[in-house]
């Protein structure tokens, strides 16, 4: 008897110690999660303002210098979901450590690459890289904090997506203009080697569970799946705007290859993607919101520096500086966004953030060039703040009540329904300006002409968020009504 309160007593006190000792390694995981998503959106940012060195230094075309941007976007898009699952199987701490690895590797050889070529491979393995860390980087919230703090955890994620987003462009202007292009490849290898030492030392162990009670690998859905996203990724990005029959034989393919994947997944014994998942509203509605939401975000820089040179007359320097407000704001309201998507609740706050973002884009499709800069700005920034609380929000709806060895899978759909919505956004919304404005060549389009596009584009961006806003509200009656009838019976 004795011993056993000697036992319990002795339980109670590790266990204390223990949920003391657990809040600075949960803040540590946090801070190696919190990198991983920082090195992974500056690695799509940095390189596009390399793009004008990179030609130069290699004698290269611009079609031929886009492929160090393209293959890096490609590997992510076509192996983000697969690499969710793979964690979901073989354990996200042993793959995440494996993706932290292969992008800090990648990023050396990247920065040492002698040949046009051999930059476009070490890319491609650097988007692998990346791919893993964006799928399971969301995932690890659920393992790693609180379910009542996912929020504030998302938002954190967000805020660091947001910084390596608006980060990317200037680091990468100073670092050509110092050490030349090689340096902003380069600089990833110090960040990378400390994320992966604090996700080593931090990140919970993965369990051993029994080997025939885990699922297998779907080896068929997953080269399908990466099939079809590839055609359609080409499809979006090939052409710089103009849309030929390569393109169209492209999306073609992707629309097939999405009815083999369909009929392969429903036969598949360990499915890569569940179908069934499907079926419930509220993950179908924060997928297709997600894309929508993308689609728009990615007009604000398609169109953004056009208006700013063209329409206002500003110079490079003062563009990037304009260009850089809107991440700004996402990052200063990531966390606080999940603080409020944590208190409120996470659909009330996804509602809020579409109205904002509507609301902004309304704003700048009746926007006279007269107001300058403060005109664009301020529309921009409820735009870019209503992104950030949509977002965290989103993201939380969607990753708080998952089964474990689902979230990989999920948290890698949701960072592709995103990264669809920006391929999309990039081709779709470039040529609503393009048409909008009534010119073959954007860049040397009249200032009005210009102003006109931008305008038509943004009310279009309204009408897109507008979708997104009845699928969203749809969606909660559905889940109301699914509950009330649930209640009854």
């Amino acid at each position: 008897m004795l011993k056993s309160i000697i036992a319990r007593r002795d339980e109670a006190v590790a266990g204390s110690a223990a949920s003391v000792e657990r809040t600075p390694s949960v803040r540590w995981a946090l801070a190696s999660l919190s990198l991983s998503m920082l090195l992974s959106s500056l690695g799509t940012s940095i390189a596009n303002v390399g793009l004008p060195a990179l030609a130069q230094a290699f004698t290269a075309s611009f079609q031929q210098v886009q492929w160090v941007v393209l293959a890096y976007l490609l590997a992510i898009t076509t192996l983000i979901v697969s690499a969710g699952r793979l964690g979901d199987i073989i354990g996200r701490r042993r793959l995440l450590l494996a993706g932290i690895f292969l992008f800090t590797v990648a990023s050396s050889l990247c920065g040492v690459a002698p040949t046009l070529w051999l930059l476009i491979a070490a890319r491609a393995a650097q988007g692998l890289g990346a791919a893993i860390m964006m799928a399971l980087t969301m995932a690890f919230v659920g393992e790693t904090v609180p379910k009542a703090r996912t929020g504030s955890a998302m938002g954190l994620l967000g805020t660091m997506s947001a910084i390596g987003t608006a980060l990317g462009p200037s680091l990468g202007g100073v670092l050509i203009a110092g050490p030349g292009w090689r340096a902003i490849f380069l600089a990833n290898l110090p960040l990378g080697i400390l994320t992966f030492l604090l996700a080593h030392r931090y990140l919970p162990v993965d369990r051993r569970g029994p080997k025939t009670g885990r699922a297998g690998f779907d080896p068929m859905g997953t080269l399908l799946l990466a099939l079809t996203l590839a055609a359609y990724a080409l499809a979006m990005t090939m052409g710089r705007g103009s849309f030929g029959p390569l393109n169209m034989a492209l999306l073609l393919a992707a629309a097939f290859g999405v009815g083999l994947f369909v009929l392969a997944e429903a036969r598949a014994a360990s499915p890569l993607i569940r179908l069934a998942m499907f079926r419930d509203p509220g993950f179908s509605a924060s997928l297709a919101m997600s894309a929508l939401v993308s689609t728009v975000m990615m007009a604000t820089l398609v169109v953004g520096p056009f208006y700013l040179s063209r329409a206002l007359g500003l110079d490079a320097a003062l563009v990037g500086l304009v260009l850089s407000v809107g991440p700004l704001a996402a990052a200063l309201t990531g966390m606080p966004a999940g603080r409020i998507a944590d208190r409120f609740g996470a659909q009330r706050m996804t509602i809020v953030g579409l109205v904002a973002i509507a609301a902004g884009s309304f704003v700048l499709s009746m926007m006279p060039t007269t107001l300058g800069i403060p005109g664009y700005i301020a529309p921009i920034v409820v735009i870019t703040v209503g992104y950030a609380l949509f977002q965290t929000a989103n993201n939380t709806a969607v990753m708080t009540d998952i089964r474990a060895d689902q979230r990989g899978v999920i948290s890698g759909m949701l960072s592709l329904s995103r990264n669809l919505g920006l391929i999309t956004g990039a081709s779709v919304m470039g040529a609503v300006f393009a048409l909008a404005a009534a010119t073959i060549d954007i860049t040397t389009a009249r200032p009005e002409a210009v102003a006109t596009g931008m305008r038509i584009t943004f009310a279009v961006a309204a009408l897109l968020i507008v979708v997104a806003l009845a699928i969203a509200l749809g969606s909660r009656a559905l889940a109301t009504r699914h509950s009330l009838h649930g209640d009854v019976s």
